[in-house]
């Protein structure tokens, strides 16, 4: 077991910053040409290797004995008891596009129970952090989540799937419920940013489908420091593993829950 989260946490929120710091510089006169597929509409620069590469490399200094899973695959070391879950640049689409809202994730799984997460929201500044047993907090002020206690009353965020469009028109179906019977939708575009979004009650609820455990491991542990509750699309607490999620500010979970089921059966 760790003896000081909170130090090590600090020394994460340091590596985000540096990472961050990094891919704002490269953003200033990127060029899409180099960019390269790893699948259907899903995009990888050298920004995001590199970026994941210092990660690994400040990360393994920390806490040698740890592994990674991490997107780019820059490490393929695993362990039976320490694992950083890292995204080097969550929002690849927005950076590439030139929109200015993407981050760095950084959580830490141990034995099998996130203990720690980092997000840092690179061109407001904003770094999100927790760790276990603590608070929530962003740029060292305590958030929590929001009040609303009626979907009528809430601001929802979503995203689009890239892949796996067979559930799309239930998705689709599902949106048109939401938007009638809340504030409305948004979409920005970066997992990690939804979800601290939610945990400092900028939303009251996020939900989305087709992503990867990088995509919400740090986000999702924020959530739940801040007060917040995270469930899969079945209302299980394996959205970690389905990567199916559903993060609410604990009071609306019933609501949207029941809406979610209704479309995904």
């Amino acid at each position: 077991m760790i003896d000081h989260y909170e130090k090590l946490c600090e020394a994460v929120i340091a590596i985000a910053k540096s990472a961050g710091h990094f891919i704002k510089q490269e953003s200033e006169d990127f060029n899409s040409d180099r960019i390269e597929y790893k699948g259907v509409n899903d995009m990888v620069s050298y920004v995001d290797k590199t970026a994941e590469k210092m990660i690994i490399e400040a990360l393994t200094k920390l806490m040698p004995e740890s592994g990674f899973i991490a997107e780019e695959g820059t490490s393929n070391k695993k362990s039976d008891q320490l694992n950083w879950i890292v995204d080097p640049l969550d929002g690849t689409t927005n950076f590439i596009h030139g929109i200015p809202t993407y981050a760095v994730s950084i959580a830490l799984e141990e034995k099998n129970e996130l203990v720690l997460g980092v997000v840092y929201e690179i061109n407001r500044d904003e770094c999100f952090y927790a760790w276990r047993d603590s608070d929530a907090f962003l740029n060292g002020k305590k958030i929590k989540v929001s009040d609303h206690t009626e979907l009528k009353n809430t601001l929802i965020a979503t995203g689009f799937p890239y892949f796996d469009f067979k559930r799309q028109d239930a998705f689709m179906e599902l949106f048109k419920e939401v938007m009638q019977k809340s504030h409305g939708l948004r979409r920005i575009g970066a997992a990690s940013v939804d979800l601290v979004y939610t945990a400092c009650g900028r939303f009251d609820a996020y939900f989305e489908y087709n992503l990867k455990p990088w995509d919400i491991a740090a986000g999702l542990f924020i959530v739940k420091q801040a007060g917040g509750e995270v469930f899969d699309f079945d209302g299980g607490n394996e959205a970690l593993k389905k990567c199916d999620i559903v993060a609410t500010n604990g009071k609306v979970s019933k609501e949207l829950n029941q809406i979610i089921h209704s479309h995904f059966k």
